[in-house]
């Protein structure tokens, strides 16, 4: 099986995604509109040539009926991995031993060159995290469409893909293979010790930190087209 693009970065904003939004403007990001899914989490997407950071939360006061999302602490929170077929996705991983739940089908209403229309994804999530620290999942877009639109991916500070991702971990080459596994990847250890798993539209690192008791996604890096790489603020020192 053919290894696995990134589909995005998920940025967990709780509750205070709507007042926090405007920073990652004022940082030369074009955001899409305010987005509310069928399970009660709403989103603002960064879209990027060919994946996305998705800025995560839900409205003041009233947290979303997903207790995965509801419990989520602010920060880098989840890797998801693109699916070509969500039920074959589903089917790899109960092959490879993983505690994962059958395909759910998520919705959020959009509008569309004028006119309302209805952005559709299936998703293969796990009941048991594979990786403590962060979650894991996949995504199959069945209106990517509605995703990648050009007048949102057009950014003033020039990004155009998500180039980098740092993970770290007390158990690293372990995580890292985790990972490999998930997204059908190679693994290779680099001169520094890291792990790197490549994929088609990014890279992923691992790294020791003997102090972490879990896994974490510590930063990532956006590029422009000329390859030029800048840090992915997260904004988390507002996070007050």
């Amino acid at each position: 099986m053919a290894t696995l693009a990134f589909d995005h970065l998920v940025l967990m904003l709780r509750d205070r995604l709507t007042g926090l939004a405007p920073r990652f403007e004022k940082d030369g990001y074009c955001l899409t509109d305010l987005a509310r899914h069928n399970l009660g989490s709403v989103n603002r997407l960064i879209t990027l040539d060919d994946s996305y950071i998705e800025l995560l939360g839900w409205p003041e006061g009233a947290p979303p009926a997903r207790k995965e999302i509801a419990d989520s602490p602010a920060g880098l929170d989840a890797l998801v991995f693109r699916s070509t077929n969500a039920q074959q996705t589903y089917e790899y991983l109960k092959d490879n031993g993983f505690d994962v739940n059958p395909v759910q089908r998520l919705e959020r209403p959009i509008e569309s060159a004028g006119k309302q229309a209805t952005a559709r994804f299936d998703t293969v999530r796990f009941a048991t995290q594979p990786i403590p620290g962060f979650r894991v999942y996949f995504c199959q877009h069945l209106t990517p469409e509605y995703v990648w639109v050009d007048n949102y991916m057009k950014h003033a500070n020039g990004a155009r893909t998500l180039s980098d991702i740092l993970i770290v971990s007390g158990e690293p080459h372990s995580d890292a293979q985790s990972l490999a596994v998930l997204a059908q990847a190679d693994v290779r250890a680099d001169d520094n010790g890291d792990y790197e798993i490549t994929l088609p539209n990014t890279r992923m690192r691992v790294r020791r930190d003997p102090a972490a008791t879990q896994a974490r996604i510590e930063a990532a890096w956006v590029a422009d087209e000329h390859g030029a790489r800048q840090l992915f603020n997260t904004r988390l020192d507002q996070f007050v």
